[in-house]
Order: structure tokens, then sequence, then C-alpha cells
């Protein structure tokens, strides 16, 4: 199986970045698109940004566009998220996620995604 351990979380102001970072272990990694979804208190899960195994295609909530980067280090079995120009709207647990693909697609669906890491927390101060 795959197991996801995020970091990087944490406490910034507003206007503030912050990089996420994914680890993988077990499967090979390059076998996987990969996801991040995040979760604020009293909300459901949403979607924030994927990327394709090959890392080639990159997709995001409208939310985050401009603001956050995706990008992926398949040597380094790891994913990342750039997070700038923080908005307290951004304030969640932000969960990485893997999807099993056997062609060169991703998912903007959480069901979608078969393994999930643990969750980090974001919080950004006004």
């Amino acid at each position: 199986q795959v197991q996801l351990v995020e970091s990087g979380g944490g406490l910034v102001q507003a206007g503030g970045s912050l990089r996420l970072s994914c680890a993988a272990s077990g499967r090979t990694f390059s076998n996987y698109a990969m996801g991040w979804f995040r979760q604020a208190p009293g909300k459901e899960r949403e979607f924030v940004a994927a990327i394709r195994r090959s890392g080639g295609s990159t997709y995001y909530a409208d939310s985050v566009k401009g603001r956050f980067t995706i990008s992926r280090d398949n040597a380094k079995n790891t994913v990342y998220l750039q997070m700038n120009s923080l908005k307290p709207e951004d304030t969640a647990v932000y969960y990485c996620a893997a999807k099993y693909s056997l062609y060169d697609t991703a998912s903007y669906y959480a069901r979608g995604y078969d393994y999930w890491g643990q969750g980090t927390q974001v919080t950004v101060s006004s």
C-alpha cells in the first residue's frame, strides 16, 4: 500500500506563504496521480489541487488559482503545495491524497483517491 505523511503546516499571517510537503512510501510513487484537499471546521472536504503522475498537467480549485502551485518530485517520492498570498479563508487541515493511475489521469474528486495522509493544519491569521 501507499503511506502518505504531510508536513509544513503552521501559522502564517495573511499574505504570507507556506510550502506543504507530502512524503510517500510503499508502492511506486510515479504510478499515482496526487491531490491536495482541505477541510475547514464544520465544512466538507474540498478539492484544492491535483497533478498527474507525470507532473505534466496540474489542476486547481478556482479559489486558489494563481496563488497555489502543486508540484511533484518523483525521484524523492514527494508532492508539494506551495501556497502564496494566503488568506484567512485558506485556514483548514490540508490532506495529501494518492490515486492509482494506470494511465496519466488525475481527479478533482476525493472519492477518486485511494490513499490519504493524516493532514496538516494551516492557519492564516488576519
